[in-house]
């Protein structure tokens, strides 16, 4: 059994089979987290196929474990289920707009976060993809998902074949403010990100990459305005074509 504090991203798996037993019944679980209106605003799609794991794979950059995980979950902003009961009750939805895609959006990564902490209890290892956004119309196509309804989340899951270093945190005091928020100085910020600069892993980062700074690191290659700009035009395409905007 696994807590917070020793939490690890696991991209290397055993073959050995997560049940549907206990998938579903992880998933029954988390189903108790908060949720606006009491609508349950979400839907996973489970992928356990290794061809729709494929298909998959190149919306997520093809990283190895989008294939190589026993399940992938995408967990979906979902207003189209609450639609269909309104329109099956005579009652006339009004979720066709980008508010609604915030509340289930909050609604959804709620319900992955759950997921994730009962994963953690049950041993089970996972990653939790920050590509889903990224092409998200290349996710809706595959998985085949209806208007209001949008990929928000994606986990690869399975019994954990790595036991990588902790990631390391920024400190408490770095991210919490008393009664109003209060701006960053230059010394704070020496402070709060001296442990990570002085990690070894990342200052080799900036000598293989010849940047003066982990934070080039950031802007330059991994997150760069280019590549930023270009996937929020995808995004925000995806999100009119699935009828929120």
């Amino acid at each position: 059994m696994k807590n917070l504090s020793t939490r690890r991203t696991i991209r290397q798996y055993s073959q050995r089979e997560v049940s549907d037993a206990l998938l579903n019944r992880l998933m029954t679980e988390a189903a108790r987290t908060q949720t606006m209106g009491n609508l349950q605003l979400y839907s996973v799609v489970v992928t356990r196929s290794a061809a729709m794991k494929a298909r998959l794979a190149p919306a997520h950059f093809n990283q190895p474990m989008v294939t190589a995980a026993p399940v992938v979950l995408t967990v979906c902003a979902d207003f189209h289920r609450t639609t269909r009961w309104c329109e099956e009750r005579q009652a006339q939805p009004g979720y066709a707009n980008f508010l609604s895609f915030q509340n289930a959006a909050t609604d959804a990564l709620l319900y992955t976060q759950t997921l994730c902490n009962l994963m953690d209890e049950e041993g089970l290892g996972y990653c939790y993809l920050g590509t889903t956004l990224y092409m998200p119309q290349m996710i809706i196509d595959t998985l085949q998902l209806p208007q209001l309804t949008m990929p928000v989340a994606t986990l690869t899951v399975g019994w954990p074949a790595e036991e990588p270093p902790l990631s390391d945190r920024l400190p408490l005091e770095s991210f919490v403010h008393s009664e109003t928020y209060h701006d960053y100085t230059p010394r704070d910020i020496d402070t709060y990100y001296y442990n990570k600069e002085q990690l070894e892993e990342n200052q080799n980062f900036c000598r293989i990459n010849n940047k003066a700074t982990l934070a080039q690191i950031f802007t330059d290659i991994r997150y760069t305005r280019k590549d930023n700009e270009a996937m929020s035009e995808g995004l925000v395409k995806a999100l009119r074509h699935q009828g929120f905007m």
